[in-house]
């Protein structure tokens, strides 16, 4: 099973890094990490790197392939041929995923329209821009699409398609051995938890964050 990564300067490390924890351990999965041009990755994670062994002219097909997302909310437009490979790559796939704003660049890829998808609470309304169905879920499934919604969501979606290609005992049996069994000091993972103080202050940091980057108006050359 070849299991393809995109990877990005700025993308957010543990969106690729939960996953692959859990997808590289199915049986027979070959997992390739392939940027624009193979080589070192600089990630949104101050001074972390990453290394994508592959370019992407030279993938090209995926049973699995992996979005990532972006602390800066990156829809790729600036890099069409991405959003194009993006696109080409889904079209072999038996499951197409991603993590938090990683779906803002599947729907920039035309990939969501009239499906229903999550992302990062703080970006859920930019689903809209590419016709998606925003769905305020950690993992939704619309045919073989798969999305998650922020950064930690990732090891639950890798763990619900772990269970959906080689069954539910392979899945537990992984989650067992990466002892992912959660007990956060803090009971404040999501917006319906939070104080709304906090909240508010956040979500007003992340949303201007996101605004500087944004572009409403899907790209004609996709």
């Amino acid at each position: 099973m070849q299991i393809v990564f995109l990877f990005y300067d700025g993308m957010t490390a543990l969106d690729a890094i939960g996953p692959h924890e859990i997808l590289c351990r199915l049986p027979g999965a070959k997992v390739q990490r392939a940027a624009q041009c193979a080589g070192k990755i600089s990630t949104d994670s101050a001074g972390l790197m990453l290394n994508a062994e592959y370019c992407l002219s030279e993938i090209s097909h995926a049973d699995v392939l992996v979005i990532p997302g972006s602390g800066s909310a990156t829809t790729l437009q600036e890099y069409p041929e991405i959003l194009a490979w993006v696109s080409r790559i889904h079209k072999t796939t038996q499951w197409t995923v991603s993590v938090c704003t990683g779906s803002l660049i599947l729907g920039a890829a035309g990939l969501l329209s009239g499906l229903r998808a999550t992302t990062h609470w703080a970006a859920l309304d930019r689903l809209l821009i590419w016709g998606a169905k925003p769905t305020n879920s950690r993992i939704v499934e619309d045919g073989k699409i798969m999305t998650a919604a922020g950064v930690s969501a990732g090891i639950d979606m890798a763990l619900t398609l772990a269970a959906k290609i080689s069954g539910e005992k392979l899945a537990q049996a992984i989650q067992l051995g990466i002892e992912y069994d959660p007990a956060p000091p803090f009971d404040v993972g999501s917006p319906a938890k939070a104080n709304p103080v906090l909240l508010e202050a956040l979500r007003g940091r992340m949303v201007a964050a996101f605004e500087m980057l944004r572009v409403d108006r899907p790209s004609s050359q996709i």
